[in-house]
């Protein structure tokens, strides 16, 4: 746990799930250079604090430090994540703020009518703060501040287009400790055209039976354009099974591997689980255009991990884990998902893994399980078998 102390106050916030090893803040420099823009703490750039009456929407604040931290204005948050949600809801606990004072909603949900404060954390993913901006242009009028901030690794000419583009004229400030704020001017008189999200595509020929079916990708999901190549070379070496059994898509991502096991074995009964929204969204519109209405079997979780899935319930599990959380390299996403799947399968169950091969997985699989086997691998990926005891 870390300590952010800002003129808002001083407030004690971890990311979530709480690992008393992970030595990765639940905020940055670029939240702290935004709080001082609020505040009216950085001259160059603002003359006075920013006027927070009226209605507050706060979209991308990864960890909650943004709404902990002005929750007495009563914002509203936006995310694509539920771990995140749920980190935000632990700071504000810790912080001892009511958590009604804080409106939790997803990308998915319905956004606010009216936003005069439109505060954003430029997301990692160029095409979810696309998204973004057109779902919530509306409710911006010629008033509305509208005030961004990221790591300057993560602000290029193309955000700053995109801004330009949706909401109105836009300028950037001074870099300060790597960080960098977007002021935009909204211009009620812009043909901005409509979202190009979701997209959709169809598989290509070198992936078996899924050849040519279509494919939903709401913004934001991993490679939402195109197939990813590690999820391209597991379709090529999933298990061939048969009769009833449950499966798991854990980190589904748009649903393409689940999709596949479904096709492959009409008797299995599939959950897709994912702590993006937009990743289980894109993953339902997928199976559901693929699969008949009368032969669906499928179940669909935002949340973390397998966390809510009973112990000893699952046959399968199928799992392509990230090894990125925002913009910091860790595999302690994939370490849990390991443990999760181990706790789920049932005695002979099997947990099936893409990875890049200098990752190491097969080390950690290894001491967990008490085995594991190298199914497939080319220079770059390699498929991996563990087996539940």
């Amino acid at each position: 746990m870390n300590r952010l102390t800002t003129s808002w106050g001083a407030y004690d916030l971890t990311r979530f799930p709480e690992d008393p090893r992970d030595t990765l803040r639940a905020w940055d420099a670029a939240d702290e250079y935004l709080l001082r823009q609020l505040k009216g703490q950085d001259a160059s750039d603002a003359a006075a604090p920013t006027d927070l009456s009226g209605s507050v929407a706060v979209v991308g604040d990864r960890w909650g430090a943004l709404v902990t931290s002005i929750a007495q204005h009563r914002p509203v948050q936006i995310t694509d994540s539920f771990l995140g949600r749920q980190a935000t809801l632990a700071n504000l606990a810790r912080a001892g703020v009511d958590a009604g004072a804080v409106r939790l909603l997803s990308v998915r949900d319905t956004p606010p009518e009216r936003i005069d404060v439109l505060l954003i954390r430029v997301p990692k993913s160029l095409a979810l703060l696309e998204d973004q901006l057109h779902r919530l242009a509306p409710a911006v009028h010629a008033g509305t501040v509208v005030l961004a901030a990221g790591m300057v690794s993560e602000i290029h000419t193309s955000t700053l287009k995109l801004f330009e583009r949706i909401i109105g004229p836009t300028r950037t400030s001074l870099a300060v400790k790597k960080a960098r704020l977007i002021f935009c001017t909204p211009d009620p008189r812009i043909a901005r055209g409509a979202s190009p999200w979701p997209l959709r595509y169809a598989l290509p020929d070198d992936v078996g039976g899924l050849a040519g079916l279509p494919v939903t990708n709401h913004a934001g999901i991993f490679c939402a354009e195109r197939l990813d190549i590690g999820t391209r070379f597991f379709l090529r070496h999933l298990p061939r099974r048969h009769g009833p059994e449950r499966v798991v898509d854990l980190g589904c991502g748009n649903g393409v591997v689940g999709l596949a096991a479904a096709l492959a074995n009409p008797e299995a009964a599939v959950t897709f689980v994912d702590e993006s929204y937009s990743a289980v969204a894109s993953a339902e519109a997928t199976y559901r255009e693929n699969v008949a209405a009368e032969d669906a079997r499928a179940e669909f979780l935002v949340g973390d991990g397998l966390s809510t899935v009973p112990d000893a319930s699952v046959d399968l599990v199928l799992n392509n884990p990230p090894f990125h959380s925002h913009r910091a390299t860790t595999d302690s996403t994939a370490r849990r998902m390991f443990g999760d799947a181990r706790r789920a399968l049932r005695p002979g169950g099997e947990l099936w893994v893409v990875g890049n091969r200098h990752l190491g997985y097969h080390v950690r699989l290894r001491r967990l399980f008490g085995n594991c086997e190298v199914v497939a691998g080319d220079p770059k990926f390699v498929v991996l078998r563990a087996v539940r005891d």
